[in-house]
């Protein structure tokens, strides 16, 4: 065979070769397509068209910002660098910020990962304060989800309640930047912040993406507190994103309004409970890094050894209550002074009303599950022997208070009898608390762990019905408790 001929053989191989390869491209499109379609008309839920803008269109858009230029200009000036080294650093905070949302990823992997491990571990509830203001809400205005903060879990938890509705592009923190969750974050539209880093260049960067997207209208889900709290109590509220989606609204080419819906969640247990009040607990040390992980990796091995042998259990409720949204515009129309034209240190002062308000509405819808109401019953006793005929009465009174303020109580119209029985099956399986006879044990070690339950609803109930270090405590300094807010200022 001649030279030549040997090229054309060789030639038409590679074209058929080019051939199949395009036309698997084309037919991987072709069912990738289908199978977007399908999940949107099954689910039959919102999205948001923005979030299928392709990663480099965002970036182009971001890198032609006038406030993000001037923030480079500053940098420059003030750090003494390059502009087109300043430039590289933008892109690098691109890279880490936007995401890539995928349908399939979304709809497919993480609904149906959410699905099978909130009923794996749980039983949900689902509660709405309002729902007809909810609806009412205009498909052009912008919805963000303001909910706090108690377990890692509550990412997967919110996303698979309101899968049906919505597709929620979380701000995330950055222990998610790493592998497999970083491709399964940004594939679910999340966006990372680095929680604490107080670069102004970065800062803009973040705040002009987030005004980008919500000006086009993406439904976005924030914690307020800017973290896990340790304690179980509510934190106070962090202004730096609600600044960002609220500066929106300076915008003259927007004339939509901003809704933000107060979203609270509670739980039986909390997976890393231990691990978050550690940080809390008086006279402990933190927990190394490495100790951590291992701590972690022997959770998750222990519980899939009872998994597939069939003696796990699941961990009671969690619960998820919608509150009434709240209208930006119309709260800033309701303020003395233009807010949003204040320069920002005149800015933040007014803007923490904003947020403080939303975080009262956010503790007003937080459930009240059978363990933090039987904890707090417990704790409300001066000793560490309680009769069980005083804890079922005291669980009632505080049941009473807590309908009285309105409270989202779960399973409402079980007995307290019942209630108590669903929270003792975990309080015993974790050695909380111990029975002799009629009566009940607080394990001295154990009494943290109770706090942190308790504290989660300890803000819904009446001044007189509320408790403090209880007797026991302070009449005992060696006995384990949580530090109080005001100990570590």
């Amino acid at each position: 065979m001649s030279g030549a001929t040997q090229l054309a053989v060789g030639a038409a191989i590679a074209a058929v070769a080019i051939g199949l390869l395009l036309a698997g491209r084309a037919l991987f499109r072709d069912q990738a397509r289908r199978s977007t379609l399908a999940a949107l008309h099954r689910f039959r839920a919102r999205l948001d068209r923005y979030k299928l803008v392709r990663r480099p269109h965002i970036k182009r858009a971001l890198l032609a910002d006038a406030d993000i230029a001037a923030a480079v200009r500053a940098h420059a000036a003030a750090h003494g660098e390059p502009e087109a080294v300043v430039w590289r650093r933008v892109a690098g905070y691109l890279d880490e910020i936007v995401p890539a949302f995928n349908v399939l990823s979304y709809y497919r992997l993480g609904y149906n990962l959410s699905r099978a491990l909130i009923h794996l571990l749980y039983r949900p509830t689902i509660a709405y304060e309002d729902v007809a203001a909810l609806e009412r809400i205009p498909r052009r205005d912008v919805v963000v989800y303001l909910m706090n903060h108690r377990s890692n879990a509550d990412y997967v938890v919110v996303a698979f309640v309101l899968a049906q509705v919505v597709s929620i592009s979380y701000a995330v923190g950055e222990w998610a930047r790493t592998w497999p969750l970083e491709f399964l974050f940004k594939s679910f539209g999340s966006y990372f912040v680095r929680r604490g880093y107080r670069e102004p260049l970065y800062h803009t960067v973040l705040a002009r993406y987030v005004q980008l997207i919500t000006r086009n209208g993406v439904t976005q889900g924030i914690f307020p507190e800017g973290g896990l709290t340790r304690d179980g109590a509510l934190r106070p509220p962090k202004l730096g994103l609600l600044d960002s989606i609220v500066g929106t609204l300076r915008d003259p080419a927007f004339d939509a309004d901003i809704w933000l819906v107060p979203v609270g969640i509670n739980f039986d247990r909390v997976l890393e409970d231990r691990s978050l009040i550690r940080e809390r607990l008086v006279g402990m040390r933190p927990m190394p890094r490495a100790r951590q992980l291992v701590t972690v990796a022997s959770y998750l091995g222990w519980n899939f050894l009872r998994l597939v042998t069939g003696r796990l259990r699941r961990y009671g409720r969690v619960a998820v209550s919608f509150g009434t949204p709240i209208s930006v515009r119309g709260w800033l129309a309701a303020q003395e002074d233009d807010i949003l034209s204040l320069p920002r240190d005149e800015r933040m002062p007014r803007l923490q009303a904003l947020a403080e308000h939303a975080m009262e509405r956010i503790g007003a819808v937080i459930p009240v599950t059978p363990v933090p109401l039987a904890a707090a019953a417990l704790l409300s006793f001066p000793g560490s022997v309680v009769r069980r005929d005083a804890l079922l009465e005291r669980m009632d009174e505080l049941r009473d208070a807590l309908r009285e303020f309105n409270a989202r109580i779960v399973r409402n119209e079980l007995t307290i009898t019942e209630v108590w029985d669903r929270a003792w099956r975990m309080l015993a399986l974790r050695h909380l608390v111990l029975q002799q006879g009629e009566e009940y044990v607080i394990l001295p070690h154990q009494r943290p762990l109770l706090e942190y339950y308790a504290n989660s609803i300890r803000h819904l109930l009446p001044e007189d019905h509320r408790w403090a270090l209880t007797p026991a405590l302070e009449s005992d300094p060696t006995l384990p408790r949580l530090s109080r807010r005001d100990e570590l200022s």
